[in-house]
């Protein structure tokens, strides 16, 4: 708004109040017109008050203006969304966890498998051959336990790499960010994937302490099926005799 000109168009209007005050004032004689000082001095500062009334209003608008159009800022919404791409990058690393062979992550069925194939003891009922086939089976879903903690560890570098991409576009979007609003929501995203990475080392952690973990168990239960292997192989002692 341009200041100038009403400041000009008001002061000429309380000139011209005055001028018109001080001439009708005075009766038209031929003598000429008397000018009253007083009179137009006092009409200047009226003017000059009211001028000053007006550029006041004009400051408050202003900055009324300009306080709703931070406020339009601080709530403007940020146009982008990373968790689409995290959430993926969770699933398949999920997906790599649910097709793990050999003992399972389920609660329930590990209990059972344990019990099936790391017996505490073996009864008469089970053969030489049962327990060969079972201590091969062990071995399997060791390695199986072993391939797999790689098969994460790949996917996780994978999605690392992928991290790289996104992280530098939610800094971007964060240091661009108009508002209060996109600056948190963009702020909110990056510990998003600080989560979403964190998750993914308890992830590799939980499927590497489970390889050990089951060829730990692998061992110690080849041990128990030698000892069971000896215990049979040389019998009561009462085969032979000095009779």
């Amino acid at each position: 708004m341009k200041r100038k000109p009403l400041a000009a168009f008001c002061l000429a209007a309380a000139l011209g109040s005055a001028l018109g005050a001080a001439l009708g004032a005075a009766p038209a004689r031929a003598q000429g017109i008397v000018f009253d000082p007083s009179n137009y001095a006092q009409n200047v500062l009226t003017a000059a008050r009211a001028l000053e009334q007006v550029n006041n209003q004009i400051k408050s608008l202003q900055n009324e203006a300009a306080m709703l159009e931070n406020m339009a800022k601080n709530l403007r919404r940020l146009d982008f969304s990373s968790l689409a791409q995290m959430t993926g990058a969770l699933h398949r690393i999920d997906g790599l966890m649910s097709q793990a062979e050999g003992l399972s992550f389920d609660l329930t069925r590990l209990d059972s498998q344990w019990r099936a194939q790391y017996p505490a003891s073996y009864d008469a009922t089970i053969t030489m051959n049962d327990m060969a086939q079972a201590a091969r089976r062990r071995w399997q879903d060791a390695m199986s336990a072993f391939h797999e903690t790689m098969r994460v560890q790949s996917q996780i570098v994978e999605n690392v790499r992928g991290d790289q991409q996104l992280l530098g576009d939610l800094v971007n979007q964060s240091q661009g960010a108009v508002g209060a609003l996109q600056a948190q929501q963009a702020m909110n995203q990056l510990v998003a994937l600080s989560t979403k990475q964190q998750m993914q080392i308890q992830t590799l952690m939980a499927a590497h302490y489970r390889a050990q973990a089951e060829d730990a168990a692998r061992k110690a239960q080849s041990e128990e099926a030698a000892r069971e292997t000896t215990r049979r192989f040389l019998g009561t002692g009462k085969a032979y005799s000095a009779n």
